[in-house]
C-alpha cells in the first residue's frame, strides 16, 4: 500500500458538501482516508477577488501508483463539477497531490512533492494538524519547521460551519 497525502479544497457552491463529495469519493475509488484534518478557510490565493477557499488535508492509503492516483483524482474532481478555467481561479473542488510516499516525481504533469507547498499556510496548516512530524523528502524539514519558516500572510482559520436553529 502507498501512502497519499491530498489536499481538497474548493470556493464555489456548498464548499462543504463538495468537500464531503470528494472524500467520500476517494474512498470509494482511490483507498481509505486514514486520516483527515479539520476544514479550514483562507482567502483566495494567486487570485484575489474571488470568494474564499475552505480545504482539508488527507491522508489516503491506496494501492494506486502516483500517476493511476493523480487521474484518479482529475476524475472524481470532474464528476464533482470541476471547470478548468483560470491558473487559481475559482473552483468548485481541487485536489492536489502533496505527498506520495517521500517518493520525489518530476514528470510534465506530477511534481511530488508538491513544488508550492511549503509556500502556502492553506496546505501547511491542515498537512500540521495531522501529520506534523512528516519529512519532505527535498527540503529535509518536517511539516512543523516548514510551517514555522512560512512567510504566506494569507491565514488559514478553523472553518466553523454556521449552524441554523
Amino acid at each position: 500500500m502507498n501512502k497519499a497525502i491530498l489536499l481538497i479544497g474548493g470556493n464555489l457552491g456548498d464548499r462543504t458538501a463538495h468537500l464531503r463529495q470528494a472524500v467520500d469519493q476517494i474512498n470509494e475509488q482511490v483507498g481509505r482516508v486514514e486520516k483527515i484534518s479539520a476544514i479550514y478557510e483562507t482567502a483566495a490565493w494567486g487570485v484575489a477577488e474571488q470568494p474564499d477557499y475552505l480545504n482539508q488535508a488527507l491522508l489516503v492509503n491506496t494501492p494506486l501508483d502516483a500517476l493511476t492516483l493523480l487521474r484518479t483524482v482529475l476524475d472524481i474532481e470532474h464528476d464533482i463539477g470541476r471547470i478548468r478555467r483560470q491558473k487559481w481561479g475559482a473552483r468548485v473542488i481541487d485536489i492536489d497531490v502533496i505527498f506520495f510516499n517521500d517518493e520525489i516525481i518530476n514528470l510534465p504533469e506530477l511534481k511530488i512533492p508538491h513544488p508550492q507547498m511549503q509556500y502556502r499556510q492553506f496546505v501547511l496548516v491542515p498537512l500540521q494538524e495531522i501529520l506534523p512530524h512528516w519529512q519532505h523528502p527535498v527540503l529535509h524539514k518536517d511539516i512543523t519547521e516548514l510551517l514555522a519558516l512560512c512567510t504566506d500572510k494569507l491565514p488559514a482559520r478553523k472553518f466553523e460551519h454556521p449552524t441554523t436553529n
